[in-house]
């Protein structure tokens, strides 16, 4: 039997917040004060929240999942997480929690027999470890890393030990087998998740981030999946490719016109999920042109410029690949965010414009594109079409830890700001 259990929530900020039990408590219900899911990245409260002491900072209460207890094979001794998701004391599900918002977002899809398929590549950088902003020192060669090496098998083997611990922690979590490679930063590296039903790979993508990172730490190394890390490198990239099945397992993609429509709902929200893609001022920094970084609502067959892509391939694969979100955005939401999105466009049987030929950061612009920086994204939580798809208090509540995150980062220096986000992102 485990030694401990781990009773845990997952915050706005993507964030693991509960408590440490003994083992034989898995059955006990557990309580935490709803306020929880709404601190801003540091672990405060939010200012003036209505979370906090307007209502006395209740409690809710720590409803199971779906998930059995998974095994954290990074930590000293045995040790399970209970992943759990928030309700409030009369059952009802707490609208602040941003895994209930997916579930809410996939219930939509239900009702008409759907269900979403989904899978995520996960860019980040190893570090060297000790809140040094470098890159690490290859185990095998003891040289600090120094250049490029885009799917170099050589720089690969070089961390092969600390891969295979990742590798074989990601099988005892159910995570499912991960393909491996380097990308174009120093110490850089992309993982690769098999798909599946998209609430359990956006719970996937949190328990891999926890995974690399503590592997890393176990490694004598750190790993961030911050977007921007350094001014000089590309950003940590979170893509994420769904399809979505009918009742007997067709995929519905396969019909152009309901493809497109679903591509036309991503492009119509695009802007005004902004925030959802790019939570953080840093994650802004990842946005330059000619980066695999798009920032306008573009959309094309087999093209990496564009910011929704249709990847090739068997007809029956036909999906979506949305290349817009950073590594350190938060999976339900941002998978709120699409897939909300896409099924509005598909109800509504809307009409995507022409696809892109050629290079889209060259092309002009016909939709709106990312908003700009972190100020503009929050403001943008406050369009209609978002509330169509999004809890209200979801948006309430992001705005706020946004908000309150931006002015303490605005006190600190570019170094300082990074170091904050290099553990938490």
């Amino acid at each position: 039997m485990s030694k401990s259990l781990r009773v845990a929530a997952v915050d706005l900020n993507g964030q693991l917040r509960g408590k440490r039990v003994a083992a034989g408590m898995a059955d006990k219900q557990m309580r935490m004060p709803l306020s929880v899911l709404n601190i801003d990245v540091f672990g405060a409260d939010i200012e003036d929240s209505p979370l906090v002491f307007e209502s006395g900072d209740q409690d809710g209460i720590m409803e199971t999942t779906d998930r059995d207890p998974i095994p954290l094979p990074w930590v000293a001794g045995d040790a399970l997480l209970d992943l759990r998701m928030m309700h409030n004391e009369d059952g009802s599900p707490f609208e602040g929690d941003p895994r209930i918002a997916l579930a809410q977002v996939l219930k939509r899809f239900a009702i008409h027999g759907w269900q979403v398929i989904a899978a995520c590549e996960l860019e980040f950088f190893l570090l060297e470890d000790g809140g040094n902003l470098a890159p690490p020192i290859n185990p095998k060669t003891g040289r600090r890393l120094s250049g490029t090496e885009i799917l170099s098998m050589r720089e690969l083997d070089g961390f092969d030990v600390f891969f295979n611990d990742v590798a074989d922690g990601a099988k005892m979590m159910g995570l499912g087998d991960l393909t491996i490679t380097g990308e174009a930063g120093i110490g850089q590296f992309e993982v690769t998740m098999t798909h599946g039903p998209a609430l359990h790979i956006a719970d996937n993508v949190i328990l891999l981030k926890e995974l690399i990172k503590g592997t890393a730490r176990n490694h004598s190394m750190a790993a961030t999946f911050m977007a921007k890390p350094f001014t000089t490198e590309s950003g940590n990239g979170l893509h994420t490719h769904f399809s979505v099945l009918n009742a007997t397992g067709e995929n519905i993609f396969c019909n152009k016109n309901t493809l497109e429509s679903a591509v036309a709902g991503c492009l119509q929200a695009f802007e005004a999920s902004t925030l959802f893609f790019a939570p953080y001022a840093n994650s802004f920094e990842r946005f330059v042109g000619g980066a695999h970084a798009p920032t306008s609502a573009t959309w094309a067959y087999e093209n990496r410029t564009v910011a929704v892509r249709i990847p090739s391939g068997p007809e029956a694969a036909t999906r979506i690949e949305h290349r817009v979100a950073g590594g350190d955005a938060n999976p339900y939401l941002m998978f709120a965010a699409i897939f909300g999105a896409a099924l509005k466009g598909m109800e509504g049987n809307a009409n995507a414009p022409a696809p892109i030929s050629g290079n889209a950061y060259g092309q002009p612009v016909l939709m709106p594109g990312l908003l700009t920086d972190l100020t503009a994204a929050i403001d943008g939580l406050g369009a209609p079409l978002l509330k169509e798809f999004m809890p209200s208090m979801i948006l309430e509540n992001l705005a706020a830890t946004k908000s309150q995150e931006r002015d303490l980062f605005e006190k600190m220096s570019d170094h300082e700001a990074i170091l904050a986000l290099i553990d938490t992102a």
